[in-house]
């Protein structure tokens, strides 16, 4: 075996794809602390900074007395602590309030704080809002680098509100909580690449199995198995593909074995083949041979006068004429078996009612049947439609039912052939069967009453007018329509079937 790329393996795939993952929400986060947190910290102080501002507004006027005051200071102080503000209320240089005290030193005068552009201590493009009387700026103090919100507003009692609130710690917990990200993305990767590590053996082992046993059945090795565990997963799906696969690759090599064995068998017995062949030469130039001798000789009879009364040669006319009907009806079926052997011949299906034709070919035998004292079992009376060619389903028909009457002998003092039309369970196609009783078909001829020329009586009695063309035409017909036929040996008979499509 072939050494493994450990970059390669389904291990390593895994740990670099965890490790990818692990940067990628790591920079994602990253970039929505820095981007968002921010923004939503300046968010979340606009909307405290107006509602102090409006509390402010409403609880604060000029009538107020002493412990009116001292409540209102209370109140802005605990506003100031909870929130984290600094705030300073003034009435023109006059200090209302102030939460710190060095809140004016830190900027000058009370001018500078209302942003004189003479001092140029902010930056006034920062607004965060602006309306009527109230404004809310990002700000930096040029004299300590000191970056601020500051809101600045006026009193409907004419006192000027300053709120500020620094904006370095925001800055310095997004900065923080970034380091905080990278060391636990650090350790992610860690954790993660020891927990995929114990992760991926529970999968890997199970595949790298799999591939065992794939190498050993690349080298014709089947007996190694995968062990199913029933879990039910993909793994152990494949597992039982890979089994399944297995036997099947088993099982059909064992078979080209012996079919192996049986074709060197065939090859030895190539000599038996050709004799095959000439035996197919000398069948054709029999069917032809013997009813031309008929035709020539009762022909002869007649020119020659040999029977001068009226009834030999009305005898001789009639040999002449049956034989000749032979050979027409035989070389008809020879030209007709090739174009359909060859693709030569269209079908011209179309929907028709098959019981209707089954009885048609029972009825032209109607002769026969009585002669012969042979009782026809046909129970079908409604209507069953098909979708075929008629003139070639009728010929099939026609074939067994006239083979079934030159086979048909007596099983319990009866004659009988019994047609029968059932659904089949191989195809869902409708399946007729036809029926005699008599002699069964040796096994070692089942497949070969199918060849062209073969009969299995090889006495040739031509006084039952057998060519051995008819079940060929059968095959022939069967094949181009991909529909099933064949022949079994039943307790009292043989039976003879074949498939059609069934039309609604």
């Amino acid at each position: 075996m072939a050494k493994k790329n450990i970059f390669k393996s389904v291990r390593m795939k895994l740990f670099l794809t965890l490790c990818v993952v692990i940067l990628m929400i790591i920079a994602f986060f990253i970039i929505i602390n820095s981007t968002v947190l921010e923004t939503l910290y300046f968010y979340s102080k606009k909307e405290s900074y107006l509602n102090v501002y409006n509390y402010i507004n409403q609880n604060i006027s000029k009538e107020m007395n002493s412990d009116e005051i001292e409540k209102c200071n209370r109140e802005l102080e605990k506003i100031s602590i909870n929130n984290g503000f600094e705030m300073l209320i003034l009435n023109g240089e006059e200090t209302i309030y102030a939460t710190n005290k060095n809140f004016i030193s830190e900027f000058g005068t009370i001018n500078e704080i209302t942003y004189d552009v003479k001092y140029s201590i902010f930056n006034k493009t920062d607004i965060m809002y602006s309306k009527d009387n109230v404004s809310i700026r990002k700000i930096v103090d040029k004299r300590n680098g000191i970056n601020y919100i500051l809101l600045k507003a006026k009193l409907e009692n004419g006192y000027e509100v300053f709120i500020r609130t620094p904006i370095n710690p925001i800055q310095d917990s997004v900065a923080i909580s970034n380091r905080f990200i990278y060391a636990m993305g650090f350790v992610a990767i860690i954790l993660g690449g020891i927990a995929i590590t114990f992760i991926t053996q529970k999968f890997t082992k199970p595949i790298e199995e799999l591939n065992y046993i794939a190498n050993e059945m690349s080298n014709l090795d089947f007996k190694r198995k995968y062990r199913i565990n029933d879990s039910g997963d993909e793994i152990d799906e494949l597992g039982k593909s890979i089994n399944i696969l297995s036997d099947k690759l088993e099982d059909t090599i064992n078979r080209l074995k012996v079919n192996n064995s049986v074709l060197e068998k065939d090859i030895e017995e190539k000599s038996k083949i050709d004799e095959m062949r000439k035996q197919f030469i000398s069948d054709v130039s029999h069917e032809l041979k013997t009813p031309i001798a008929l035709i020539q000789g009762y022909s002869e009879g007649l020119l020659e006068n040999v029977n001068s009364d009226e009834e030999s040669r009305k005898f001789y006319a009639e040999v002449i004429s049956d034989e000749a009907d032979k050979m027409d009806k035989l070389v008809k079926r020879l030209l007709e078996l090739m174009k359909l052997e060859y693709d030569d011949r269209k079908f011209n299906d179309k929907k028709f009612d098959i019981v209707e034709l089954i009885n048609s070919v029972v009825k032209n035998s109607k002769v026969v049947l009585e002669e012969q004292k042979i009782d026809v079992d046909f129970k079908e009376e409604s209507p069953i439609y098909v979708y075929a060619d008629d003139f070639y389903i009728e010929q099939v028909v026609t074939n067994y039912f006239t083979n079934a009457i030159k086979n048909v002998d007596k099983v319990n003092n009866q004659k009988i052939i019994k047609i029968s039309i059932k659904k089949s369970k191989e195809n869902g196609k409708l399946r007729v069967t036809v029926f005699n009783t008599g002699r069964k078909i040796d096994e070692e001829d089942l497949n070969r009453i199918w060849t062209r020329f073969y009969k299995v009586d090889e006495s040739r009695n031509r006084s039952k007018g057998g060519t051995g063309i008819g079940l060929a035409l059968v095959k022939a017909i069967m094949t181009k329509y991909n529909n099933s036929y064949g022949v079994k040996n039943k307790k009292d008979g043989v039976e003879f079937y074949f498939d059609v499509l069934e039309s609604k």
